[in-house]
């Protein structure tokens, strides 16, 4: 399982970025604009919608309840200081995926019994594409907080996220978390589609 998240950069526009690792086989795609207005988001989203759509890929909101549900995208992924997961999925009902971010064992078993779909848990290492970073995991830790996690009997899937390159895929796969999610490293490879391509191999493996 690859999400991968979108990040502005010099070099493509978010929709070029979606439209490349759509085509390396990615199925499940973040639209993270921070700093954009909602129209701007609305505007981009517009874009990559159909794009989704036409590669049955999955599309959430890094946040921005109220437009996912005008747009009617698969659901939305919140950070520690968005809505309340109770609330979005009281707002958004059943069927919207909601994923939530987590930095430690504790913040996923506070989750115990929400109905959520998935944790983002990071950074696995430093990042520049987020701003106020949580201490990073590595491997060790990931393997800890997934012991942890699963001894209190929480079976809510693991996506690793923050700084992870293709060469981490298959050891942060062996801590017994369920899936990855990128950025950078996608769109800093020579070949997007290639390496996203190359992700989900590994990820298969």
């Amino acid at each position: 399982m690859l999400q991968f998240i979108t990040h502005p950069n010099d070099k493509y526009s978010i929709p070029e970025e979606v439209q490349m690792v759509l085509e390396g086989g990615c199925k499940w795609i973040q639209l993270r604009m921070k700093d954009a207005s909602d129209e701007e988001f609305r505007e981009t989203a517009l874009e990559i919608i159909p794009m989704c759509q036409e590669n049955e890929a999955f599309l959430v909101f890094d946040d921005r309840v109220e437009l996912a549900m005008e747009l009617s995208v698969h659901g939305v992924h919140l950070g520690k200081n968005d809505m309340n997961p109770l609330l979005a999925r009281e707002t958004m009902g059943a069927s919207a995926i909601i994923g939530c971010t987590a930095n430690t064992a504790e913040d996923i078993l506070k989750f115990k019994g929400w109905d959520v779909d998935y944790v983002g848990l990071g950074p696995f290492r430093y990042t520049t594409t987020k701003s106020n970073l949580s201490p990073i995991i590595g491997i060790d830790g990931y393997e800890k907080i997934v012991k942890e996690v699963r001894e209190a009997d929480i079976l809510l899937p693991i996506v690793a996220i923050g700084g992870i390159t293709i060469d981490d895929v298959e050891p942060l796969m062996k801590t017994g978390i369920n899936g990855i999610a990128m950025s950078g490293a996608i769109i800093n490879a020579p070949d997007p589609v290639a390496y996203t391509a190359e992700v989900l191999k590994r990820l298969k493996r």
